[in-house]
């Protein structure tokens, strides 16, 4: 693996501490506020919004530029958002500002990897990334937490230092001449990427089954902030960011061991990987004390590791060879990020009904299958399975 991938590796881990310190930071600033609780999903929903209005844009953006200079003006967005936290401005439209960064940055920093390595080290390079990534989310929800409740403006310089950071750490990435760099830009044209890309089976579960995951993931952590004083009757931010760094470490240990279980040319396993999830989930509904809990976490998040990495991996490589990487990020942002505000969305429907956190995590699991069924149904065997099958033999799946 060379040099860039690590430059690439602390960078973005940087940048997703202090995205994730930044969440629970927030949710430390609305329960000290007036606003309710309902505010929170609020937030989430300021954030994700940026992505799905965006898309169009953003990939076009990150392809016809060199992707270090993308990253470092997402970076210079969010430090600015977080950076209007500290003066009486409204927390959604600062954290707006905020998503509005991480939606500049993430079609470059995942489009960025086809460019840095070979489709042999695709997978292992974002089994990298994702485990930076999640490391980033464990420690930055625990920090994020744990510092927020004593100082917000102490954890808000922390997150500032951090995004200042990573952006200065970007000037090591070399700078790679586009390779789409003539696309036009738009509706109508992120409406023909759209087309190009689901033209086949592979693709299209890919991208469905990424947006299937983070969906889950964003409303159960919205889920964790109200059933963990309901449940376990703990009611500091510190608690529910704590009980997310189990749900990390698991997504941890999932994408460091998958590269192994699920290379790219298997990628019909991910699809059972998919499936334990969402078993998981609904047996973490059942639970009702602080250690099942982590454990059940830990096992969703092992399982969640396991389905993504090998899936991003794909959506990568046949995105780079389609419409660009970045194009195909930026749909792939689009996709999750709509589905997490339909997640976050519906849970706030429910919350603001009545409804109580414990059935809604039934619920995730029970929705996390069907989809997963759903997505799966059309997904054709894989090469290598459909070569062993002609030559008579079993495919090992």
């Amino acid at each position: 693996m060379n040099r860039s991938i690590y430059v690439l590796m602390l960078a973005q881990f940087l940048s997703a501490f202090a995205d994730n310190a930044i969440l629970f930071t927030a949710i430390a600033m609305v329960r000290q506020g007036a606003q309710g609780d309902w505010y929170i999903s609020a937030l989430q929903s300021a954030f994700l919004i940026a992505f799905v209005l965006l898309a169009p844009w953003v990939g076009p953006f990150a392809d016809r530029r060199p992707k270090p200079q993308v990253l470092m003006i997402g970076n210079a967005l969010k430090a600015l958002g977080a950076g209007l936290l500290l003066l009486p401005v409204d927390p959604l439209l600062a954290y707006g500002l905020v998503g509005i960064g991480a939606a500049v940055y993430g079609p470059a920093k995942f489009g960025i990897l086809p460019e840095l390595v070979g489709h042999d080290r695709l997978v292992r390079a974002n089994s990298l990334i994702e485990g930076s990534t999640i490391a980033a989310i464990v420690l930055g929800s625990f920090v994020g937490g744990v510092v927020a409740d004593q100082s917000i403006a102490l954890a808000l310089g922390v997150i500032v230092a951090c995004y200042a950071v990573s952006l200065v750490i970007t000037f090591w990435l070399p700078s790679i001449t586009p390779a789409h760099g003539g696309e036009p830009v738009g509706i109508g044209h992120f409406m023909r990427m759209m087309r190009r890309l689901f033209e086949t089976d592979r693709a299209r579960f890919t991208m469905l089954g990424t947006s299937l995951f983070w969906g889950a993931g964003a409303v159960l952590r919205v889920i964790l902030v109200a059933w963990v004083p309901a449940v376990l009757l703990l009611d500091k931010s510190a608690d529910v960011a704590m009980l997310t760094v189990f749900l990390a470490v698991g997504a941890v240990i999932g994408a460091a061991v998958v590269p192994k279980l699920i290379p790219i040319e298997r990628l019909r396993r991910a699809r059972l990987a998919a499936y334990a999830m969402g078993f998981s989930i609904l047996i973490f509904g059942l639970v009702d004390s602080l250690w099942a809990a982590r454990l059940g976490l830990v096992a969703i998040g092992i399982c969640g590791g396991l389905f993504m990495v090998p899936v991003n991996a794909a959506l990568q490589e046949i995105g780079h060879r389609s419409i660009g990487s970045g194009g195909a990020v930026a749909l792939q942002n689009f996709f999750e990020n709509l589905a997490m505000l339909a997640a976050v969305g519906g849970f706030a429907l429910a919350g603001w009904l009545g409804a109580s956190p414990v059935p809604a995590i039934v619920t995730v699991g029970v929705l996390v299958l069907i989809a997963t069924f759903i997505v799966s149904w059309h997904l054709p065997p894989d090469p290598d399975a459909r070569r062993s099958a002609a030559n008579g033999r079993p495919s090992g799946d």
